[in-house]
């Protein structure tokens, strides 16, 4: 291979098996230790330290360096100047490649921005990541109104409107035992917490096509969604306006049938909908 060639690290014995609290022997290869390194920075969201890094992931932390080193020389981490390591540019591109790989990103990209042109007011495209809601894609609107969830913020499914909407398909009992996992308490302490109420709401949103919270992540910060399925009636996506809280209920109804129409000709396009 080129210059994507991982050093040569040594196999690993004697980590430690937590669940029995004994030690095992166990082999992990480089690209199996750079991958969990990559990992561990995309799911915390935030820069870490080589110790951290390799306590996290349970390697040792020689091992945790040299491959370090190698993905910093790569472009494929960056080294910030506190010695602490972020993703590099180098995914980012891999990742536009990727999404441009992708029918779907690119019909509802499209429609993100013309509704971003109908409506006055940013829009977002979100999906699913595990227990969390992802922002895949974005258009700011015209006003001077600020959204601090960028492409990229992952957020508890249930702080958010778009959350809720993606997980709205699954069973009752999924639902319920997701949201006893991952149900979390959002920074303005509004966002609903207990398992029950939060499976009903998702349930009865995904039913309607339709689901809007206020305040409940960010403060004034409202958010109108409506899912984008697929031929297994799946949510795979959202299409959300977010504005000021203000203006949400002021004209409610107007963003809500835009939403909506934005999201059903998402499917349509697709060949997801066939009326």
């Amino acid at each position: 291979m080129d210059a994507m060639t991982l050093p040569a690290v040594p196999l690993e014995e004697g980590d430690v098996d937590h669940d029995k609290g004994a030690v095992k022997r166990s082999r992990v290869s480089g690209i199996d230790r750079a991958l969990q390194v990559i990992d561990h920075l995309y799911e915390t969201g935030a820069p870490a330290g080589a110790y951290a890094i390799a306590k996290a992931i349970k390697a040792p932390l020689s091992t945790v360096y040299v491959i370090i080193d190698d993905l910093v020389d790569k472009n494929m981490l960056t080294r910030n100047a506190d010695g602490s390591l972020w993703l590099g540019a180098r995914l980012y591109h891999y990742g536009l490649a990727y999404a441009r790989s992708l029918d779907f990103m690119s019909t509802a990209t499209h429609e993100m921005h013309d509704l971003c042109r109908q409506a006055g007011e940013t829009v977002q495209l979100c999906g699913r990541d595990s227990d969390h809601m992802l922002v895949l894609a974005m258009a700011d609107g015209p006003s001077h109104f600020q959204v601090t969830s960028r492409v990229g913020t992952r957020v508890p499914l249930n702080w958010t409107a778009s959350g809720r909407l993606l997980v709205g398909h699954l069973g009752d009992a999924e639902r319920l035992e997701l949201f006893k996992r991952c149900a979390r308490t959002s920074p303005t302490g509004r966002a609903e917490v207990d398992p029950k109420a939060l499976s009903e709401a998702a349930a009865k949103a995904f039913e309607e096509r339709l689901s809007i919270q206020a305040g409940e992540s960010d403060y004034a910060v409202a958010c109108i969604a409506s899912p984008i399925c697929n031929p297994a009636g799946e949510c795979v996506a959202t299409i959300s306006i977010v504005l000021a809280e203000q203006k949400a209920f002021g004209k409610q109804s107007h963003y809500a049938d835009q939403v909506r129409a934005s999201a059903e000709r998402i499917e349509q396009l697709m060949g997801w909908r066939s009326h």
